[in-house]
């Protein structure tokens, strides 16, 4: 887009930190590192009004904005329009598109159950609701359980058998990235590209934001290279952003931030 070429700050709105992450949802943090292998400079404003709207996050510049439910996400929105493509070099080579979509539905699937299924709730409850009245918060957080089960295809009488398929497809994908990681620093071309960020907030997420009695964080931390790959770059391009210009978090009030243009969108139930 010809604003942010001219130099205009983009701001993405996102869910509050938490953690020691400047987001905890595990569907904005992709979209906050993407920015930050890009480079660009932008702002970050939070929302903690709309729990359940598929919206968020969203990313605005100028009069335009870029929801998370419209056209494949806010990543494949920004690649689409040519506002920031990490990926134009990469989205040729097949291992680098199989790869891409093991992670984005394998282990997406395998932290959507752990979030909101195979676990207490308390990460859930912290990233979501806890802002907002606790019988408010109660009803949605029961509802999203609901949602998230039949997402899952999950029912009274397979819940055993899905959470094994879960898990043991987690368990192929760390095997596949940890064995084309290597001792890289990025799984293609030397360089970030939209895989790196997705997996990289997917990693942060499970590691930081999962309780310590998760599966899906032992199976991660049993692949050093990959955990290894986590925390450098969280130190290279999230922790490093307390002290740069390219991400300055908004100070305004953060329940204010909501879409400039149409009502908020909410999960389908």
């Amino acid at each position: 887009m010809e604003e942010v070429k001219n130099g205009e700050k983009l701001t993405l709105v996102t869910r509050k930190p938490c953690f020691g992450l400047p987001t905890a949802c595990p569907t904005c943090l992709p979209v906050y590192i993407y920015l930050r292998f890009a480079q660009l400079p932008f702002d970050v404003e939070y929302n903690l009004i709309y729990p359940d709207s598929d919206q968020i996050p969203y990313v605005e510049f100028g009069s335009h904005v870029v929801y998370n439910n419209e056209k494949g996400g806010v990543i494949q929105s920004l690649k689409d329009e040519q506002t920031v493509d990490l990926d134009s070099d990469v989205s040729g080579i097949p291992e680098w598109v199989s790869t891409k979509a093991m992670v984005e539905s394998w282990l997406a699937e395998a932290v959507m159950y752990e979030l909101w299924v195979g676990s207490d709730g308390s990460s859930a409850q912290k990233i979501y609701y806890s802002d907002l009245p606790w019988p408010i918060g109660k009803c949605l957080y029961f509802k999203q359980i609901h949602m998230v089960k039949q997402l899952l295809g999950i029912t009274k009488g397979n819940a055993e058998r899905r959470e094994e398929e879960i898990y043991r497809r987690a368990t192929t994908a760390y095997n596949a990235l940890s064995t084309r990681l290597g001792e890289q620093s990025f799984f293609f071309e030397n360089r970030p590209t939209s895989l790196d960020a997705i997996f990289l907030g997917h990693a942060l997420f499970t590691l930081h934001a999962l309780p310590e009695t998760s599966v899906l964080r032992s199976k991660l931390l049993d692949h050093a290279n990959l955990v290894r790959y986590a925390e450098n770059l969280k130190a290279e391009f999230v922790d490093a952003d307390s002290s740069s210009s390219s991400a300055s978090p908004s100070q305004s009030d953060p329940s204010s931030s909501v879409p400039k243009r149409g009502p908020s969108n909410w999960s389908k139930s």
